[in-house]
């Protein structure tokens, strides 16, 4: 069935009995406001969502869905079950990209969305009234599947850490929208293969300071991309290179 097709159902329960079955259930709820500036940060390490290429579309999810960090990036259609509330907005798709976790939390006399094994989005506040319409508690049953990301410019690479660790939060990738593997290079070494330290962030213990750099990034879509010499020897901790390359898959 044509996406086009999909979003213009009205009553979700006949896109599912036409052949939806990819779509898969969840619920949402939303955060950080308004104008969404407080789902800033958290735990993908992107910093500025808006300077990280990802914007206000955005959302936490739940551990189940967050997968240790690995789901960072990666974009979800998601669309209310109108089956199964009246506070959707029917016809309406939003697509979001993975930016934070929803925490799960210990107090058993309201356990939490974002609880084990709970597939949930807390949304954005301006994204999640794309699909459902003020209530109370502020949740609604949805149905989401995950969707090609489509950015703006190149892959960016923010460069932290210390002299003993090169810390490398990868951001603003297109196609799957997040990283399997991670490897870096200096102009002194060979490439050295990095490991996930939290989020987004790839790191290695090499001094790799007064060095020009490269990367070869496979996607999680499959596709591998090297970036060769693209942060100069004079780089410093703190500083983003942009590159002219994205990934289609």
């Amino acid at each position: 069935m044509a996406m086009s097709s999909l979003v213009v159902c009205a009553v979700l329960a006949a896109c599912v009995s036409a052949g939806a079955a990819q779509w898969s259930p969840a619920t949402a709820t939303y955060y950080g406001g308004p104008d969404g500036n407080g789902t800033m940060g958290g735990a993908c390490g992107y910093g500025n969502l808006y300077h990280a290429g990802y914007g206000i579309d955005n959302a936490a999810l739940s551990p189940a869905l967050f997968n240790g960090g690995a789901s960072c990036g990666q974009c979800y259609a998601v669309m209310c079950d109108t089956s199964k509330s009246s506070w959707c907005r029917a016809g309406s798709m939003v697509t979001v990209t993975a930016t934070n976790l929803c925490p799960p939390s210990p107090n058993s006399e309201r356990p939490n969305l974002c609880n084990q094994p709970r597939q949930h989005l807390d949304m954005s506040q301006p994204a999640w009234e794309k699909i459902g319409a003020y209530n109370q508690d502020g949740i609604i049953p949805v149905v989401y599947q995950r969707v090609k990301c489509s950015r703006s410019g190149g892959v960016r690479f923010v460069i932290t850490g210390s002299s003993s660790l090169t810390l490398v939060n990868i951001q603003n990738l297109a196609g799957s929208g997040s990283v399997a593997i991670a490897l870096i290079k200096g102009t002194n070494t060979g490439w050295i293969s990095m490991s996930r330290n939290w989020g987004a962030n790839w790191q290695t213990n090499r001094l790799l300071v007064g060095q020009a750099l490269s990367f070869a990034i496979t996607s999680t879509g499959g596709q591998f991309i090297l970036f060769l010499d693209l942060v100069p020897a004079s780089w410093y901790f703190g500083q983003t290179f942009t590159s002219d390359k994205n990934f289609d898959y």
